[in-house]
């Protein structure tokens, strides 16, 4: 597909699973050996062009993520390369072991989408929520996690994960008519995290749905009269030590994530700061360790302070009392 302002928009409109269907099905007119795999949930993964076009290489595992795992493991060792979906909290929580053997340890070239991260799932309420996703799947040796913030980013991260030897986890969240932070063509490499904008009080390294709210908490706090860097951290494991070193010249670091406060971008940012004599302090922003009562997706957000109101507050009070 050609990079340009109209074919962005469609990705868009789309949201990241129908641009990972998109971006699967293309690749796949180019390299036979691309398969697709469902535990059942093939019109929400974003599958239906892909099973439309490629009937033969598309395989319904039905509810049985475990089997998921072990039957794209075998396609794998085969040869192919398979993508399977379902679920983020399906894959982290249900096939966790299954992963860890076959991808971490074995190594197979299996490509994980896990889509509905966070609180995608709106009023289906915790059951569907892929909040632990991250802790789970990044203690596990050997896996790359990646996590696009819109639709442009998500269709890179399946080209590069196609290209890529070795087994990848992609985090797929939000909804259609995903806010747009690419309008037009940039490089993406895996491992490799990408500044979008300079400030130097304060660094904000946010990942996934959290780097549109983050560059928008940014522009409030910047209203406040503070200088204000914002790192889209696609890339969570191998995470980009070089990036989050440059964010040390900020007199605060804040690290903004649509999952748990323990275990995923925060804890990852913090394990690398922790061993470093000097360092600034952070503030860890995500879902606090508790169960709510369903919503809708924004009002998820705002109710675990992930809004981008919200957000800007909170770096503020933090700074209020150090």
């Amino acid at each position: 597909m050609e990079i340009n302002r109209l074919n962005i928009r469609t990705l868009s409109m789309l949201g990241e699973c129908g641009a990972f269907g998109l971006a699967l099905s293309e690749f796949a007119e180019q390299n036979k050996n691309v398969v697709a795999l469902s535990a059942d949930l093939c019109k929400t993964s974003g599958l239906d062009r892909f099973r439309s076009h490629f009937p033969d290489r598309f395989i319904n595992t039905g509810i049985a993520e475990q089997n998921l795992i072990g039957v794209s493991a075998g396609l794998a060792a085969g040869g192919n390369i398979p993508f399977a979906t379902t679920f983020s909290n399906f894959f982290s929580l249900r096939a966790c072991e299954q992963i860890r053997h076959f991808l971490g340890y074995m190594q197979e070239n299996v490509k994980l989408v896990g889509f509905a991260s966070g609180f995608s799932m709106g009023l289906f309420g915790t059951t569907h929520y892929g909040l632990e996703d991250i802790a789970a799947i990044r203690a596990i040796n050997n896996l790359t996690i990646l996590s696009p913030a819109d639709g442009l980013e998500t269709y890179k991260c399946v080209i590069e994960s196609a290209l890529f030897k070795g087994p990848v986890y992609i985090r797929l969240s939000g909804s259609i008519n995903m806010p747009i932070i690419y309008k037009e063509d940039y490089n993406f490499e895996i491992g490799k995290a990408i500044t979008l904008k300079d400030g130097s009080d304060i660094a904000i390294i946010s990942t996934g749905t959290m780097v549109f709210n983050s560059l928008k908490a940014a522009k409030i706090l910047e209203e406040k009269g503070l200088s204000v860097k914002v790192i889209n951290m696609h890339t969570l494991k191998p995470l980009d030590v070089t990036a989050v070193k440059e964010c040390c010249s900020c007199k605060l670091i804040v690290t903004v994530e649509e999952h748990s406060v323990i275990g995923g971008l925060g804890s990852a940012v913090a394990e690398y700061k922790s061993k470093s004599k000097i360092f600034p302090p952070q503030l860890i922003l995500g879902v606090k360790n508790k169960f709510e009562k369903a919503g809708n997706y924004a009002y998820m957000l705002d109710k675990y302070g992930l809004s981008h109101s919200k957000i800007a507050e909170q770096i503020l009070q933090f700074i209020d009392n150090l």
